[in-house]
């Protein structure tokens, strides 16, 4: 069963819902939802849902959300507000990693 995430605004499509992976890494993951295993949960959230809404509705600090994945890919930051997340998507965010 998925956690419920509760989002911040409305979003189109906001009377449906849909089930999505979501996985924070390194420091990010204590702002993971209760009920999280290792570094992921499945969580409900409003159908038509972007990487930016779940990013304001966990209350993640924006300048940690370095690298944003949808399934693997990469998603450029100005793409957050309007990628849309469909059913069974995987979102994955890094925090800013260093090193050489």
């Amino acid at each position: 069963m998925a956690h419920v995430l509760a989002m911040k605004s409305r979003e189109p499509g906001e009377g449906e819902s849909v089930e999505i992976t979501l996985k924070l890494f390194a420091m990010l993951e204590r702002w993971l939802p209760e009920g999280a295993r290792r570094n992921e949960i499945r969580v409900a959230v409003p159908a038509c849902t972007t990487p930016a809404a779940i990013i304001s509705a966990l209350d993640l600090p924006e300048q940690l959300c370095a690298l944003v994945l949808v399934n693997g890919a990469f998603v450029e930051h100005e793409l957050r507000a309007v990628r849309r997340l469909a059913p069974g998507d995987a979102l994955s965010i890094w925090p800013p990693i260093a090193g050489g």
